[in-house]
Parts: C-alpha cells; structure tokens; sequence
C-alpha cells in the first residue's frame, strides 16, 4: 500500500448488493475518497434478503477497487438470505414488524450482527494499520459496533448520521424506559466519537441541544448528493407533447402518493381534454394499495408502476422527466432522492411540510411547495406545472445550486473531516485529542 494513503474502516450493515437510497452515500464516499488520500476496507454484511437487490452498485463498487469484508448477522434479513428480493409488505405489516422490532431490540433489529461484526473488525485491526474508523447509521448497531473497535484499537471515530437517532419519524419508543435506554447508548458512542457527521440541520441541532459537552464544531454538516457521473448521459423525452411526471423511491407510512392521485383523478374529471397530456412513473418498490387507488380513480392509462430500478436505470428515468415529484412529511430525514433531484436540475413538485428541507428546496429556485395533503392546491399546481410546460417555461433547478450536492465535493470535505483528527506527517500518525466535560 502507497504510503501517501492513509486507511479507513467503514462500518455499514447497508451496503450492495443491498439497493434503495441507504446504501449510495457510503458507496460514493468509499468511491471516492483515494482520490483525497484515504483507501477504504468497507465492514457489512453478507448478501441476505432485502426488498431491493441492485447489482450496478456492486459493479460500482469493483470497478472502483473498493475492498470489502463481509460477515453473516443474526437478524430477520437472514431469514430471507436464498429469496433475495423481498416483497414489500402492507403498511399495516411493516408498521407491526417496526413496533415489534423497536419493541423487544434495542437498538435495533440488526443488533444480531454486532458480535460478528465486532470480531472481523478486531481481526482486521490486529492484522493491519487503519488510522481511522467510520460508521455510518442507521442501524444504529453500526456505531456500537464502531465503539467497541475504537476501545479496542483507541483510532478516532467518526459517526455519519444518515438520519436522526431520537427524532427519526419511522422509529417507535413504546415506553419511557426504551426512551432511555436509546438516549443513554447514544450518549455513550457520542462521548466515543471524536467527529460527528450529520446530512441535515435539524440532526445537527438536536445533537448540540441533547449534549452539551458538543461543541458546534464537533457536529459536522455533510448533506446527501449525488454523483455527476450517473447523470453523463444526456436528458432523454420520449413523450412528445405529454408531461411526464416522475417519482423515484419507496412510500411507507404517511408518505404516500393518494393525495397528488386524488388530484390528478380531479383534474381529469374537471379538464377532459388533458386525458393524455399528463402522465405518471412511479419508480420503486411497489404497494398492492397503491395499485388499487389508481385502478379505483381510473388512472390506469395515465400512471404506470416502473418497480424498482438499478440505480443508473432510475437516473435515466430522472432525465426523461419533465417533473420529478417530491414527497416529505417531516422535517427531521433527510431523503438522498432529493440531493439527485437538485443534480437532474428538473422542475420539482414537492408535496412538503413547513421546515429546512421546504426552506432548500425554494432556494433551489426550481421547486413548487404544496402541502402534503391539500387535493387542491395539488390540482392548482399540476395545472400551473402544464401551464409551463406548454409554454417551455418550466423553471429549473440552478446549476449553481445543485453543485453544492456533488458527492465528489462532498467526499472532500468528509477528508477534510478526516485529516483534522491526524498529524500532518502522514509517516507518523497521532490522534489529535479533544477535551470534553
């Protein structure tokens, strides 16, 4: 190995050939940090069943010659390792497997993985120099994993927040001891960490505000985004004369995509005469309830179902759109679609509540806000949107804008994280200590 590099472990349970949005930002970021001195050893899972399967990915990974040790975990997903693709089930189902999950592990359900995990990662420690660990979550059993390898080895830590801890909306806490329990583990790999990195404000707040011995430079803001190579092939429109409307990602919970179907139903009904001008893709994992809606408001010509996508499939899809379609109804995630929405650099409609996330998206100077669950102002807007579209005069998302979200910048500036918590001379490492009360 070049002396110039300095190594990394990461530590992610989702990683390919996993698929859904969980999986691109370590991806980009195992991908691209040797170009900033740093060669990553990804730890995670071997392949087990998950409700997408994205070989792209994998091949990404390869081409890119990211090494990767994978280990078995003890978990739910084992059960399905031989199926692969699992089915995604009623929301009922997922909401009474989540409660159960939340109910009866803690911090999660992959906790089944942090003994194995744990081990492979202290074999790789005694046989070979790493100069830093990351973990990136959830599960949250990444960091514990990430807390136990850094007692052992004593290298700096850094914990990526992909989403909240406490305040994630799809997390259940059923009693005010599962509350304190979580609260106090994430005090504990907190105290542990020498870095935080978090992709949204509101994490990084909640972060300063619940612990006080952060200081604010100790929470570091890396936003998702997207990577410049995937959108190298040109803008594709195969539906002359047809706004093609299109949303790529999986609903679950309150994000759902009734209220823009309600809509769209009504401005049919109200408009004949836009029967066919208006059409809707829905990339992604795919609900039986959702299917029934549009069969029951007799969108059947105009809404087509595309099902999961390898990743570089569902950017093409991206680009053929006129508008990309945007759904949130909390302020405390932080979706990856949306940073590959800013890079498409298409019109967004987004059905959003008040918040940062709604705040970013005007910026964008290429988005229109609705409220989630205004039929309305949704039909106000699609006819707006059509308005525009006829006259070529849909508005986009700014090239100024959306490069702030490019995942190679971003990589940098998580390097840069990196190199803060080392020596200068790159022969001679040293962990730079932090005083905290």
């Amino acid at each position: 190995m070049n002396d110039a590099f300095r190594k990394v472990l990461m530590i992610a349970y989702y990683f390919p050939p996993m698929g859904l949005g969980g999986v691109q930002r370590t991806v980009k970021f195992a991908k691209f940090l040797p170009k900033f001195g740093w060669k990553p050893t990804v730890l995670t899972v071997e392949p087990t069943g998950y409700f997408a399967i994205d070989h792209s990915l994998v091949k990404e990974v390869e081409d890119a010659g990211v090494r990767v040790v994978r280990t078995g975990s003890f978990d739910a997903n084992r059960i399905f390792q031989k199926k692969g693709v699992v089915r995604m089930p009623p929301e009922w189902v997922r909401k009474t497997l989540q409660f159960s999950g939340d109910t009866f592990l803690i911090p999660d359900t992959k906790i089944g993985w942090k003994r194995r995990a744990v081990k492979a990662g202290r074999d790789l420690l005694r046989k070979e120099h790493f100069d830093l660990i990351f973990a990136t979550a959830p599960p949250q059993t990444d960091f514990l994993i990430a807390e136990a390898l850094k007692k052992q080895s004593g290298l700096p830590l850094v914990l990526d927040y992909r989403d909240a801890w406490l305040e994630y909306p799809f997390k259940y806490f059923p009693t005010p001891l599962h509350t304190y329990l979580h609260r106090r583990l994430e005090k504990r790999v907190v105290r542990a960490s020498h870095r935080v990195i978090a992709t949204h404000r509101r994490v990084k707040e909640g972060l300063l505000k619940r612990y006080r011995f952060l200081g604010y430079h100790d929470v570091a803001l890396i936003t998702q985004g997207f990577d410049e190579e995937d959108f190298s092939s040109k803008d594709r429109h195969s539906r002359p004369g047809v706004m093609h409307i299109v949303h790529a990602g999986t609903f679950y919970a309150g994000r759902n995509p009734a209220t823009l179907l309600q809509a769209l139903a009504k401005v049919f009904h109200d408009q004949p005469q836009l029967r066919g001008r208006i059409a809707v893709s829905f990339a992604g994992n795919t609900r039986e309830s959702d299917r029934k809606l549009v069969k029951k408001l007799g969108l059947q010509n105009e809404v087509s179902f595309l099902g999961y996508l390898e990743h570089r499939e569902c950017v093409k899809q991206l680009q053929s759109a006129d508008v990309l379609w945007f759904i949130m109804d909390d302020d405390n995630s932080s979706p990856g679609k949306l940073y590959e929405y800013f890079g498409s650099r298409k019109t967004i409609l987004a059905s959003i509540i008040e918040g940062y996330t709604k705040q970013l998206l005007e910026e964008s100077k290429g988005a229109l806000c609705v409220f989630p669950k205004d039929v309305q102002a949704h039909m106000d807007v699609l006819l707006e949107l059509f308005s525009l579209f006829e006259k070529k005069k849909l508005p986009r998302v700014s090239e100024e804008f959306s490069n702030r979200f490019n995942r190679l910048s971003l990589t940098g500036e998580l390097a840069k994280q990196f190199e803060s918590l080392m020596d200068y001379d790159r022969n001679a490492f040293m962990k730079v200590e932090e005083v905290r009360e």
